[in-house]
């Protein structure tokens, strides 16, 4: 008697519904695929990871609560042979090694989900990594970049916000010259040519959301 073939039991956490309706769809269709859970948060996606151990977790990085990449950090800590898909709008090089440094195993845009997502599936559950091929351009495009430091990324995201150097040195309690400081650095390792540009820049990579 033929055994039955084993599903890859799948977590969707995404704080999108409709996202993970369309999601559950594509999955209950496939003869070798199981929707086990879903979550709406990062904090979600762990308890419900503990509670059914499944084979493969799609993680959306912006939700509320805890973000994706800092579920990733945990899962793996407790959990390093979790296999985890990324799950995003961003294409920024910043997110994405931040991402793969946390232990993803795939990044798949949002806008691929229908065309791509179930042989991504199976690729990692099997092992394999996936890298969309506009995304593995743009981290080597950056590789030999500098990185922004913890405080510039934060001068960034206040001068995005729309803060000048007086305000933001009273926010982060540094002196206006420090601030001056930052921001000639942040220009220089981001090649921009001004605070908008920066805050372009800065955005399009996943050093800050808006």
């Amino acid at each position: 008697m033929a055994t039955e073939p084993k599903l890859i039991r799948i977590l969707i956490a995404d704080d999108h519904p409709l996202l993970r309706e369309g999601i559950a769809a594509l999955v209950g269709a496939e003869p070798d695929m199981k929707l086990v859970a879903q979550a709406a948060t990062g904090r979600e996606a762990i308890a419900q990871f503990k509670l059914n151990r499944p084979d493969v977790t799609l993680m959306d990085l912006q939700m509320p609560d805890m973000g994706g990449i800092e579920a990733i950090i945990a899962l793996r800590g407790e959990f390093p042979n979790a296999r985890i898909i990324v799950l995003t709008t961003y294409t920024g090089d910043v997110q994405v090694l931040r991402a793969l440094k946390a232990g993803a195993r795939a990044y798949l845009l949002k806008g691929r989900v229908n065309t791509e997502l179930l042989e991504v599936i199976r690729a990692v559950h099997s092992g394999q990594k996936r890298i969309p091929p506009e995304i593995a351009a743009e981290l080597a495009e950056h590789a030999t970049d500098d990185d922004l430091s913890v405080r510039e990324i934060d001068v960034l995201r206040l001068v995005a916000a729309g803060n000048g150097n007086k305000e933001i040195a009273a926010q982060l309690l540094i002196t206006e010259e420090t601030v001056k400081n930052h921001v000639t650095h942040i220009l220089s390792k981001l090649g921009a040519n001004d605070r908008t540009h920066a805050v372009t820049i800065g955005i399009k990579r996943g050093f800050i959301q808006l």
